[in-house]
Order: structure tokens, then C-alpha cells, then sequence
């Protein structure tokens, strides 16, 4: 019988009182921690949340309001009025910006991804905590987009028969996946480091082997990003092209 999908719900500070960090529960005797990570808040604050491309799109509309009101005919003041248009749609801008990026510091703080040498788990969850644990058996292949400074996105694909929420993942989940919704682990540093682990420790378990870093090699929990695997990045496929596929 093949393992289910499970995911727990739980309060806003459960985090506070868990057995693991990350963790609904303590692992067993026979898993491992390899890794634990969260998302980067400022590369999640770019790139899952877009406040760059919205900070050009507002002032791309500010100008151009700017421009209007300064050709618009029978204005006595143009110039002062243009002012006034401008400062408050850049306040208003200012607020939207600034709500966005709290909320992706928000979601990176509250976030622990854990890879242990049989499962993916993902706490996510802002004001409901909601814990996802993904069996290796049941991921068919995983993905990375390469972000810039050493960033990356890794993207798990379930089996057919697996399905999560899009709303219960977002915004740890691939963008316009909808009926079939794919985890996806956000804004990781050392990205490669990360996905070629997970590479080793899914191939070990598909091919009916088990994961045994050596200490060198071992991860500590949230360190990750500070550690370097002498796995071969190589293992993982960029971008997103279906990688580490099931046989």
C-alpha cells in the first residue's frame, strides 16, 4: 500500500511547542533530518510576491498621470496640481508595496522546509499553520528554476493520484498550476546545494536504498544556505523540465 499524502493543521503559535522544529511530530528512530530551510524574504518579497515589477508599474503610472495633468488645458496651477496627483497615487503605492513586503517577510519567517532521507515536509502558514508531508514515493519528479545570486525555486511534482489545494499551498506553490497543484519549495538560498541532496535522497528511496550522509556531508537544521553538499549539482535538471522522474 502506497503512503497517502498527509497534511496537519494546527494554531497560529503551535510552531512554539513543537516536538521538532518544523515537525508535527518527532521522526522516527529510522529518519533523518539531512536539511531544514526557509525561503529568503527578500528574494520571496521579488520574486513570489513581484514587488519589484510593481514598484515600475506604479511609476510608470505616476508619470503618466503626471503627464496628464500637465498637458490637461485650464488648470491654473498645472505644475502644483501634478504634484498633488503624483504624491498621492506614490502614497498610495508606497502602502501597497510596503503591506506586500511584510506579507513575504511574514511568509518566509513562518515557513521550515525539512528534507529527511524519506519525505519532503513544508510548515507554511501565516495565521493558520498548516504542515504538508510529502512521502519520496510519492513525488514523481522535482525541478529547479535558478533565481539570481544563487536563488532558486525547487518544484515537486505528486503522483496522478495526489492532489493539494492550490489555496492550502499558495504561496508555496508553482504559479498557474491550478488543477494540478505542485509544491514548490520558494526563494531558497543555495538552491543547488538544497535540490542536489534531495536528487540523492529521493533516488536512494525510489531505488529501494537509504540516505546516509556522512558527517562532512550532513546538513544541521536551517543551516543549510551556510553549508556546501559535495553532491554534484549536475543531478538536477534547471528550470522546468520534468527532472528526477519516476520509473
Amino acid at each position: 500500500m502506497r503512503p497517502p499524502l498527509s497534511h496537519h493543521h494546527g494554531h497560529e503559535h503551535e510552531h512554539e511547542f513543537e516536538p521538532q522544529l518544523g515537525l508535527p511530530e518527532k521522526l522516527p528512530a529510522t529518519e533523518k533530518i539531512l536539511w531544514q530551510g526557509a525561503p529568503n524574504w527578500l528574494a520571496m518579497a521579488r520574486y513570489t510576491f513581484h514587488v519589484r515589477k510593481l514598484s515600475f508599474y506604479f511609476a510608470a503610472i505616476i508619470l503618466i498621470r503626471v503627464f496628464v495633468v500637465m498637458t490637461e488645458p485650464g488648470l491654473v496651477n498645472p505644475g502644483m496640481t501634478a504634484l498633488i496627483s503624483a504624491l498621492w497615487l506614490g502614497l498610495l503605492a508606497f502602502v501597497a508595496i510596503l503591506i506586500l513586503t511584510f506579507v513575504a517577510y511574514l511568509s518566509a519567517k513562518t515557513t521550515v522546509y525539512t528534507i529527511t532521507n524519506r519525505r519532503i515536509v513544508m510548515r507554511v502558514g501565516i495565521v493558520l499553520t498548516v504542515t504538508f508531508n510529502l512521502p519520496f514515493k510519492r513525488i514523481a519528479a522535482a525541478n529547479l528554476r535558478a533565481l539570481s545570486g544563487g536563488r532558486g525555486d525547487i518544484c515537486v511534482s505528486l503522483m496522478e493520484s495526489d492532489k493539494i489545494a492550490y489555496a492550502h499551498l499558495w504561496p508555496h506553490a508553482r504559479p498557474w498550476r491550478f488543477a494540478k497543484p505542485e509544491p514548490m519549495l520558494r526563494c531558497l538560498t543555495n538552491a543547488q546545494t538544497v535540490a542536489a541532496l534531495l536528487t540523492e535522497a529521493w533516488s536512494a528511496v525510489v531505488s529501494g536504498g537509504s540516505v546516509n550522509p556522512q558527517p562532512t556531508q550532513a546538513v544541521r537544521p536551517l543551516e543549510a544556505h551556510r553549508q556546501q553538499m559535495s553532491v554534484p549539482a549536475e543531478s538536477v535538471e534547471q528550470g522546468y523540465p520534468r527532472g528526477m522522474q519516476a520509473s
